[in-house]
């Protein structure tokens, strides 16, 4: 689970940072310095998706964030790169990615504090009557610019020997993906589970040209939790203390996976039959299972391989291109797993 999903509208953005979950609206900056025993406040932002949500859902449930003298203001968001944004402008702390928005982290726009699970939910679809990726050529097909969508038309597109200049290629938020295709608007699109089922609703003949499995030789497809840039020296009491709700709450839902589906349907007001649909294509990533990819070179080889995609595919230069050690704070993640 381009990640890993164009820049979103100003309207978009607007909403994203008024919309807070748990009624939370206020911006509010964390203490620059702190002690073991005092309250710190963490600004989090979130997807209200299944990866995007659910180590959120499970560190509500289980008082994680108390356990850890922590007050967490949460914000939801239609995307990573817009969180990527809040992180540079400090309105957040941390947020969540999926895969087509590493290349922000990767050319030094904010750290990472672990990935979370590895998806194959991603596909483009495209309207009845479509049957190849080649029959795209001029076609309108939607995309949310920079998320895990976006990556799958790319390789989908690159298997063809295609690019995105023969489609028209039309950025859009997820929400309006989905309404522009059931609305026969766009001609296809790059979008995932369990908005695809959404879709299928009321276009249920529409056709998968592609999936996440196709390309599983070529590149992972993980999402992650992203942190303000250089926030473990700026703070490192408020890191290592968020670190360890997010080992806890990864190695919960690796433990409870039906549990977690439960929580994020709660906390985002999701069908819980959809999410379960949702995790079918989701392998959830345990702290001590990151440390293992870290070690034997997994999860260095899955970055670096994104990083090349991302440069040949116009994301960022390679001189800008950092190695994976400098923005994947695995101390951090060691620590809080007790390794």
């Amino acid at each position: 689970m381009k990640l890993s999903r164009l820049t979103a509208l100003v309207a978009v953005a607007a909403l994203s940072f008024s919309m807070a979950a748990c009624g939370e609206t206020k911006e509010t900056k964390p203490e620059t310095t702190g002690t073991a025993t005092e309250m710190m406040e963490v600004n989090f932002g979130y997807i209200p998706d299944l990866n995007g949500t659910a180590l959120i859902a499970i560190a509500n449930d289980q008082k994680l964030w108390e356990k850890h003298n922590l007050k967490v203001n949460l914000k939801t968001f239609t995307n990573g790169p817009l969180q990527i944004q809040a992180l540079g402008t400090k309105d957040l702390d941390y947020g969540y990615i999926g895969n087509g928005a590493f290349w922000l982290p990767a050319s030094g726009k904010a750290d990472m504090a672990c990935l979370i699970a590895t998806s194959q939910a991603d596909r483009l679809i495209a309207q009845p009557g479509i049957k190849s990726i080649k029959d795209l050529k001029g076609k309108k097909v939607g995309v949310p610019e920079g998320t895990s969508g976006d990556t799958i038309l790319t390789l989908a597109l690159e298997k063809e020997g295609m690019t995105t200049a023969d489609i028209e290629r039309v950025p859009m938020d997820p929400g309006t993906v989905v309404s522009a295709f059931s609305a026969g608007q766009i001609d296809a699109a790059g979008l995932w589970y369990p908005m695809v089922d959404t879709i299928k609703a009321q276009v249920p003949d529409l056709v998968e040209l592609a999936e996440d499995k196709d390309f599983e030789d070529q590149m992972a497809f993980p999402s992650a939790i992203v942190m303000r840039k250089g926030l473990d020296q700026e703070n490192p009491e408020l890191a290592k203390r968020v670190e360890k709700v997010l080992a806890e709450a990864l190695d919960f839902r690796a433990e409870n996976p039906d549990k977690t589906v439960e929580l994020v349907a709660a906390l985002s007001g999701q069908d819980v039959e959809k999410l379960k649909g949702e995790a079918k294509y989701i392998k959830v990533l345990s702290s001590k299972e990151q440390l293992e990819l870290w070690e034997n070179g997994t999860i260095e080889n899955w970055l670096k391989t994104m990083g090349a995609f991302f440069v040949k595919n116009g994301k960022v230069q390679e001189s800008d291109l950092l190695e994976p050690n400098s923005y994947f704070k695995i101390d951090l993640l060691k620590e809080a797993a007790g390794k």
